[in-house]
């Protein structure tokens, strides 16, 4: 229901489909200490190159490719969105569904009224959305030789994704018109409030309730990454005493992890494709990075930059509505702010806001990213398990961007960069330790067997 809803319930993103990591290709030869030598002598932008350097011009030319298809793919969203809004407002279909709402409860319950309109908005703007949604989520992604599902296993998470989305957009819609039925002057400000607040309550539900909607959660029981993993958090002040590992592999090719939650429902995951695809030191990395996220705030930090954002939107949404409605409210059928009619015209006005502040919302997400980077390389201690970790995103995440366009398009530091900072850290540690195969720079921790874990695979052109 627009780019509002997917911000109140981004936790989603977290649970369902996750990015890509191939199984199929070699093992990547074992960096040696010529390959990176510690020391006086070492040169971080030297070793971020050789690490680039694995990959062969075909695996950057692919990763290029399905990276800077994601511009356009986000381009065509904001204009099949813009085309819904105005096909429903142009038309006077969206008062025709506000009558509709009316008739079925002449006299009924407010917020039933816009349930029904809402229903209906969900239901027209899906069907409308659905070949992008499948060509983006389902071929694409096989196009790509990133995703493990078949169509029907594809569906099935795709129906529950929207089944969810329907529940939280519903309510969402339905606080948001109760506001707007009893303060018209200062419903933005109300209405931000709520959203904050509503996004807060998803992200306590989510770790619990959504994500194992989508996947299995089990507790992980080897303790030879179990412990370190915990350890981590202990060194940390992290309350967590299990860590769980869900299977992502059935979805995607992707590794992924995260500390989610808050107060009573936070959890450390991680996929089974981190497991199976990387050495002890790159799990060491990977979990030190989500940490980072928990021990920095970010959650909450976010939550307020994100509330900055909303609100501002809100006004500008308050501002645009009420200058629109003035000259063509009588043409569309729409009464005032109120009226469910209007609501494809708020989300055409919030998707304007939200494309045009693409290159801010990126540079709050990448600028944690950074913030968590910088945290799990100092806790972890492994630099080349971390540079690991960063090579296998190549798979869909472009490896080197120009600056303009990493400040533009990236919700993530770019690969090179973070492989050049976990390379700056490790000339700047000279004592730290020199990795060998499966084994932290600081030594295997106790209980581990470092021999038995794999090595990362460099994706597969």
């Amino acid at each position: 229901m627009g780019r509002i809803l997917r911000i109140l319930i981004v936790v989603l993103a977290a649970a369902a489909l996750a990015g890509p990591v191939l199984a199929d290709a070699p093992p990547p030869k074992a960096a040696a200490a010529s390959d990176t030598p510690t020391g006086p002598r070492f040169d971080p932008v030297a070793a971020t190159d050789a690490y680039v350097a694995r990959l062969t011009p075909e695996q950057l030319a692919k990763s290029n490719a399905y990276f800077e298809g994601g511009y356009w793919i986000q381009l065509w969203g904001f204009l099949i969105s813009s085309a819904i809004s105005l096909i429903l407002l142009t038309t006077r279909l969206s008062a025709r569904m506000r009558d509709l709402a009316e008739r079925v409860a002449p006299f009924g319950f407010g917020p039933f009224r816009t349930l029904i309109f809402g229903a209906q908005y969900f239901l027209f703007a899906t069907i409308l959305n659905l070949p992008l949604t499948v060509y983006t989520g389902y071929f694409r992604e096989h196009e790509y030789n990133l995703s493990n599902q078949t169509f029907g296993t594809w569906l099935r998470d795709a129906s529950i994704g929207m089944a969810v989305l329907g529940i939280v957009g519903g309510i969402a819609l339905m606080v948001l018109y109760a506001i707007l039925q009893r303060v018209q002057k200062s419903w933005w400000i109300w209405a931000s409030v709520a959203s904050l607040a509503f996004m807060f309550l998803m992200m306590l539900l989510a770790p619990v309730y959504i994500a194992p909607l989508f996947n299995d959660y089990k507790t992980l029981d080897d303790p030879a990454i179990r412990d370190p993993i915990l350890s981590l958090a202990r060194a940390n002040e992290i309350p967590a005493d299990r860590v769980y590992v869900y299977d992502a592999s059935r979805q995607t090719k992707t590794i992924s992890a995260n500390v989610s939650g808050a107060l009573g429902t936070m959890r450390i995951s991680l996929n089974d494709n981190l497991l199976n695809r990387c050495s002890l030191a790159s799990i060491r990395a990977v979990m030190a990075h989500e940490m980072g996220h928990y021990v920095l705030n970010h959650i909450y930090k976010g939550l307020l930059e994100e509330g900055l954002v909303l609100t501002i939107g809100f006004a500008f949404v308050a501002w645009g509505f009420q200058r629109i409605v003035a000259r063509r409210g009588a043409a569309w059928g729409i009464r005032s702010i109120a009226d469910p009619a209007g609501l494809p015209l708020i989300v055409l006005l919030f998707g304007i806001y939200f494309f045009v502040m693409t290159p801010v919302t990126n540079t709050i997400t990448r600028t944690a990213e950074t913030e968590a980077d910088a945290f799990g390389v100092n806790a972890a201690g492994e630099p080349d398990g971390f540079a690991d970790a960063a090579l296998l995103l190549s798979e869909y995440r472009k490896m080197h961007p120009g600056k303009w366009e990493e400040i533009v398009f990236y919700d993530h530091p770019s690969g090179y960069n973070r492989i050049l900072m976990a390379m700056t850290w490790k000339s700047e540690h000279p004592n730290a330790g020199i990795r060998s195969e499966g084994t932290p720079s600081g030594g295997a921790p106790s209980g581990s067997s470092p021999s038995s874990r794999p090595s990362p695979k460099p994706p597969s052109a």
